[in-house]
Order: C-alpha cells, then sequence, then structure tokens
C-alpha cells in the first residue's frame, strides 16, 4: 500500500493520478486551497478503492504554513512513499508586463512556493531514504517564448531546482521526477486558443505521470511527441526566433 502526498490536489492533473493510484488502494494526505474541492477529490479517490484518504487546506504561497502541513502529513501516513506537487496558475502575461507586483505574485505561485516544498520534502524524503518526489513543470520552462515568458520562467526555475536536487537524493535512494506536460484540457487552459491536435486529456497525461514516478524517470515530457516539439523550439537559431509569434 502506498502512502501519497498530493499538493494541488484538486488540480485535473492531480486528481487523475490519484484515481489510478485509488485502484491500488492506497493512503492519501490530499493539500489544497480549496476545501469544498479537496472534499469532493477525497470521496471521488474513496470510490474508486482509496484505502484512507486525509485532507488539509493551504494557501501554498504561505511558505510559514509548510512545516505544519508536513507535520500533519506525517502524521496521518507515517511516512512518503510518494510526493506529487501539482499546483500553480497560467499567469496572463501582458498583465505581468504591466505589473510588477503581479509578476512576482504569479512568480511565487508557480516557483518560490515550489522551491520551498521541494526543499522540505526533499529533507524529508532523505531523512526517510526512501520514496518518490514528482513536480508538474511545464515545457513552457524549456526557452523563453514571448507569449508565456513569465510562466517558462518559473517553470524553468523549478526544472533546474529539480535537477540539482535530484542528483542530491540519487545517493540516497530517492527519486526527482521532473513533470514537463504539454497542452492539457484543463480548467486552467479553458478558453486559450490552443491547437487541438496537440492538446492532451488529463487522464492519457495521468497514465504517464504515474509510470514515470514508478519507473523512476528523470525527466518526462507527456505526451511523448513534446519531446520533439521543444528539441526544435530550444535549438532555433536566435535570429530565427525572435522574429516568430511563438
Amino acid at each position: 500500500m502506498k502512502r501519497i502526498l498530493i499538493i494541488g490536489a484538486t488540480s485535473a492533473i492531480a486528481a487523475a493520478c490519484g484515481r489510478i493510484w485509488a485502484k491500488d488502494g492506497a493512503e492519501f494526505f490530499l493539500v489544497g486551497r480549496n476545501a469544498e474541492k479537496l472534499n469532493q477529490v477525497s470521496n471521488d479517490l474513496r470510490a474508486h478503492g482509496a484505502t484512507a484518504v486525509n485532507s488539509y487546506s493551504l494557501e501554498a504561497t504561505d511558505i510559514s504554513a509548510h512545516p505544519a502541513m508536513m507535520q500533519n502529513c506525517l502524521t496521518a501516513l507515517k511516512q512518503i512513499d510518494i510526493a506529487l506537487i501539482a499546483h500553480g496558475t497560467l499567469p496572463d502575461q501582458k498583465a505581468c508586463e504591466n505589473d510588477v507586483h503581479l509578476a512576482l505574485q504569479e512568480l511565487s505561485n508557480n516557483a518560490i512556493s515550489v522551491i520551498a516544498l521541494l526543499t522540505l520534502l526533499g529533507n524529508q524524503l532523505e531523512t526517510q531514504r526512501h520514496g518518490s518526489l514528482a513536480v508538474i513543470s511545464s515545457v513552457a520552462g524549456d526557452r523563453g517564448r514571448p507569449s508565456n515568458y513569465l510562466y517558462g520562467t518559473a517553470k524553468a526555475a523549478v526544472s533546474t531546482f529539480c535537477e540539482g536536487l535530484r542528483a542530491r537524493l540519487f545517493k540516497v535512494g530517492v527519486s526527482v521526477t521532473t513533470i514537463k506536460p504539454g497542452f492539457v484540457q484543463t480548467p486552467m487552459t479553458k478558453g486559450l486558443d490552443l491547437p487541438s491536435l496537440l492538446i492532451a486529456q488529463p487522464e492519457n497525461v495521468a497514465l504517464s505521470i504515474v509510470k514515470a514516478i514508478r519507473n523512476k524517470t528523470d525527466t518526462l515530457y507527456t505526451p511523448s511527441f513534446w519531446v520533439l516539439i521543444m528539441f526544435i523550439i530550444r535549438y532555433l537559431p536566435n535570429f530565427i526566433f525572435k522574429r516568430l509569434n511563438l
């Protein structure tokens, strides 16, 4: 029986991962900002076979509240076999360009709070000398594109942090998986003008995430065709790249 911590548990991708783990009788500690939505996800996971589900309301950007959340998690689960960090927001790039305070708030949502949680969880799993740590980053972090470079900056910071943390925790038998989804059909992307052929369903993305965590994969691009797409984007010469509307 796996004991699983999910931060950002009400997100579509995280909830879909939870349903897969629940079928194997996993025990959960769910963390999210909205208590009502957390309750809905909790009931759903119980219906799918979860052995036990605990929930905890947290504003992830309140760094001072992280240790109490961790203590409650360890009281409930005793140890953490899998930790998935899945919270985040999708900033309005134009609004962030015109409002430095909003830009910093979005960086706090998508980078600083995530790095703080990774630090806390990394230390716990290092003490355990056991477990898997996974975080949802994004393909947006692979190169700063004009349409979303604030979001990309945050995700690049998370991905780079995970790379160093992975090398550190490997020595004690703990895996760190960086998850880089492309476009996914979720409430966060609702209303965006996205190419339909590139949009994935959260259930399919969740299947790939659960498999990657089980296999201790370092970095997961999901769906897998994003490996090729981002390879091309990363290695476009600057004299071409800066003329494109990406």
